[in-house]
């Protein structure tokens, strides 16, 4: 198990939480950038997670702990981006973090395990910058009450993670491991041992989006970029902003399917 490195809670003050003293603060938390964006990712992925609500759902929510829906547009991407490559990636997420955990976390430790994927989502698979996606996790850790004894440990495996995180990846079975067991051999059994690996391979694409046109699907096809499907749909493998499609404020195009998730998020 990795040592916690106490650099990371060095701090000139205290933050004193009902009554008790908390973690160390460099700040105030609405300081710090990209924070918020990063606590609302962990919201709707641990709703999703602990309480099978739909992400879409919980998008819309507007009583949730965080309002997505009052969001910039820009950060309410960035949030979608973040639970959805958690989700997509979790079977590897899940098996980085454990190289550098003795044991299971504790189930008093918050948002803590949330948190970790999140930060690791974006080690190992966004190419964002490992120092600032650790230092906005710790700083989760430490204004949530129940994972702040935990920021020291969440320091240290992340830091851990940011090192190794590429050898790790590049020995992973990523098909495989983000793949319930249960669903492999389900699959296997109908489809056979190649088709299961292409099925699964294919979930950790980025998801099309699929548009309804007025008129002439192959003139927007073309236009677009995109392929026409069986029933007249207008498919974009590359996802993105409906808004910014040329015709959406015409109303020439409308989205109909942007597919998130992958097989974990499929339930027995």
């Amino acid at each position: 198990m990795v040592k916690p490195d106490r650099r990371s809670g060095k701090s000139d003050s205290a933050l004193k939480k009902n009554g008790r003293k908390g973690a160390r603060r460099r700040g105030k938390s609405a300081d710090i950038s990209g924070l918020p964006v990063r606590r609302a990712a962990v919201h709707v992925l641990a709703k999703v997670l602990r309480h099978s609500e739909p992400m879409d759902r919980v998008f819309h929510d507007q009583t949730s702990e965080t309002n997505l829906v009052n969001m910039e547009h820009r950060d309410r991407a960035l949030v979608r981006l973040l639970v959805t490559t958690t989700l997509r990636r979790k079977g590897q997420i899940d098996d980085a973090l454990g190289r550098f955990l003795e044991k299971p976390l504790p189930k008093r430790s918050g948002y803590l395990k949330e948190i970790m994927a999140i930060a690791a989502a974006q080690i190992l698979f966004l190419n964002t910058p490992p120092h600032a996606c650790i230092n906005i996790a710790v700083r989760q850790c430490q204004i949530d009450r129940r994972a702040q004894h935990m920021d020291k440990l969440c320091n240290a495996v992340l830091r851990r993670l940011a090192e190794k995180g590429g050898e790790i990846t590049a020995g992973q079975d990523a098909a495989m491991l983000n793949t319930p067991p249960w669903l492999w051999q389900r699959w296997e059994r109908s489809y056979g041992a190649q088709a299961v690996r292409e099925i699964a391979a294919r979930h950790l694409l980025p998801p099309a989006l699929d548009l309804t046109v007025k008129s002439d699907p192959q003139s927007w096809a073309d236009r677009l970029g995109g392929m026409v499907l069986p029933m007249g749909s207008v498919r974009l493998e590359s996802g993105g902003r409906i808004e910014a499609l040329p015709g959406y404020n015409e109303g020439e195009t409308m989205a109909v399917t942007f597919v998130v998730g992958n097989a974990h998020d499929i339930h027995s």
